[in-house]
Formats: structure tokens, C-alpha cells, sequence
């Protein structure tokens, strides 16, 4: 049996000629995808600004979080208000947000982590989950609204079938659309994914890293966007998180990577919030020698080791 944070629940999987059979009409003029906000309430401040000011601009923004939008916020008030802010706008699940609703005997904190991630990390996450799982206890209506949200959702946005998930196209937390997935060469798999599902777009997280790519399955452009994490730094040297923005408009802040497709504009935008702000409250709840201190406060400060240019890949079709 497969250790604890390192195993899939059955209740994670999904076939991926399923995901795109309902799909949703989107009216906005803007996407915002926010994946792995990790419960910084600073950098949802600086989104929420963000979309005021496309719509001062004139243009609908529609917000969408597709999880793991709880992870630091292990206090009784911070995680109160990152979900009720979080669950007024388009939500669907996490691994984090199922096991805080639904725990599953032996996943500990459901993040599947393949064998290049280090035990130690595997398991400083699952000890993050149960301090997590012990402050939900006190909030069963938030729980009851985590476990109503769906595993993933599909848009019809710009004349687009816009997959919105949380891991991959067979797993909430699978991380066959991970940075290291692209790097190791994912075409073929990739390529039936989306012969099966008949998406245009997936949109992801859960993996941590940013990428950007596209690529031609069946003649037609087909893209990837994963954007990392939108409240830690996902580039070297850069504390700031990233999300998905798509619009047939550009973005007024330039993006770390951006492609055009199909009359859409897929851009990895990034998230400035105020670090030495949540730095604060994060040393508060995680302080020095702690499982998250440990494992995450030096990419909150320094990012991570890739350039703006490594999270772009070109087809392999």
C-alpha cells in the first residue's frame, strides 16, 4: 500500500471523456484561474484588486479558484475568511479542500506526490492537513460547502471548451500536467487527453511549478497553462504568485508568458502582494521550526530555481 501523502484515493479519479460532457457558458469578458492560493488572504487582496481594475476598464471579470485555496490559513478567523470570500465566486475542489471534507483513510494530505519529492516534505504535509482538519472542526458549514463543490469544471469561454481542474486529466491529484511531466516528455499522453476530452484548453495547479504550452492535437491548437502557485513565487528570485488570465483583451500588466490562440490570450499573470505583510501573519501561525516554515517560507521570499523561460514549451507533436 502506497504510504500516506503519497497515494490517490479512488475518489480522486474521473475518466476524462467525462469532463467536458457539461460544460458552462462563461459571459465574462476576463478568466481569472487562482490555483494554490495556500490560504494567503493577502495575495486574494491583490487579486480581488486586480479584477476592480479591469472592470473599472469595462470588463467582466469572472474568478475562478480551482483549488487548494486552504493550506496556511490554520487559525479559526483567517480560515473563515478565506472561504467565505473563496466560496463567493466559481470554486471547485482541491485535494485540500476534499480531505478537510471528506478525509480519506490513508491519503493523509491527498497530494499524491510522485518519488522525486522528498519524504520529508510528504510528510510535513501531512501534519499540515491535520492541523487543518482540526480548525475545520469548528467550522461545519464551511465544511459542508467544500464537500458540495465539484472536482473540476469545463467553460465555454470565447467559443473554447476551457477545462478548469485541479491535477490532470485522470486525477484530482495526478501530476501528469506537471512541470517535471513536460520535461520529461507527457506529448503522447497529453495528446489522448485531449482527443478524449475534447477540451481546447486545460487550466491546472497543483504541482507547484508554472507552464505554459501549446501545441496541435488533431490540427487543432491545443493549450496547457498551470500556474504554479498564485500565493507563493513560482520564478527565481520572485516572491510573487501567478494566475491564469484569458481574454480575447490583453492584460495591462505584463505577464510573466503569455500565448495567443485562437483569439484568446492565455497569459501567466502575476499576483504582487504584500510579502512582508503576509510574511507577518505567516510566522505567526507557522513560526521558525514548523512543518510549513520548513517546507515553504524560502520560496515565499526567494521563489523557486526556474527562469521566466522555463515554464514555456513548444509541441513535441
Amino acid at each position: 500500500m502506497a504510504e500516506e501523502g503519497r497515494s490517490c484515493p479512488l475518489a480522486y479519479r474521473y475518466a476524462p471523456a467525462d469532463l467536458c460532457r457539461q460544460a458552462g457558458e462563461s459571459s465574462a469578458d476576463v478568466l481569472y484561474v487562482i490555483g494554490g492560493l495556500y490560504g494567503n488572504v493577502l495575495a486574494l487582496d491583490e487579486i480581488e484588486r486586480m479584477a476592480r481594475a479591469e472592470e473599472r476598464e469595462g470588463r467582466r471579470v469572472q474568478l475562478v479558484f480551482n483549488g487548494d485555496f486552504n493550506w496556511f490559513n490554520a487559525s479559526d478567523e483567517l480560515f473563515r475568511e478565506v472561504n467565505e470570500r473563496v466560496l463567493g465566486y466559481t470554486a471547485s475542489l482541491g485535494n485540500v479542500e476534499y480531505e478537510l471534507a471528506n478525509p480519506s483513510p490513508g491519503a493523509g494530505c491527498g497530494c499524491a506526490y510522485p518519488e522525486f519529492v522528498d519524504q520529508g516534505v510528504v510528510e510535513r504535509s501531512n501534519r499540515i492537513i491535520e492541523r487543518l482538519r482540526a480548525v475545520t472542526s469548528a467550522c461545519p458549514d464551511i465544511r459542508r460547502q467544500l464537500a458540495d463543490l465539484p472536482r473540476y469544471r469545463c467553460l465555454i469561454f470565447g467559443g473554447l471548451k476551457v477545462l478548469v481542474l485541479h491535477g490532470d486529466p485522470e486525477s484530482l491529484a495526478g501530476w501528469g500536467l506537471a512541470h517535471e511531466a513536460f520535461a520529461e516528455g507527457n506529448e503522447a499522453t497529453l495528446s489522448e487527453w485531449f482527443k478524449l476530452s475534447g477540451a481546447d484548453a486545460i487550466v491546472c495547479t497543483h504541482t507547484c511549478l508554472p507552464v505554459l504550452w501549446s501545441g496541435l492535437v488533431e490540427k487543432q491548437a491545443r493549450l496547457v497553462v498551470n500556474n504554479g502557485s498564485a500565493g507563493m513565487g513560482n520564478l527565481k528570485g520572485d516572491s510573487r504568485g501567478l494566475i491564469t488570465r484569458i481574454s480575447a483583451v490583453r492584460p495591462s500588466v505584463e505577464p510573466v508568458a503569455s500565448l495567443e490562440r485562437r483569439g484568446l490570450h492565455f497569459s501567466l499573470l502575476p499576483v504582487a502582494f504584500d510579502l512582508a505583510g503576509w510574511l507577518a501573519r505567516f510566522d505567526t501561525l507557522w513560526p521558525r521550526g514548523s512543518d510549513a516554515e520548513a517546507s515553504y517560507r524560502n520560496r515565499l521570499v526567494n521563489g523557486t530555481a526556474l527562469e521566466p523561460g522555463d515554464v514555456i514549451f513548444p509541441s513535441g507533436f
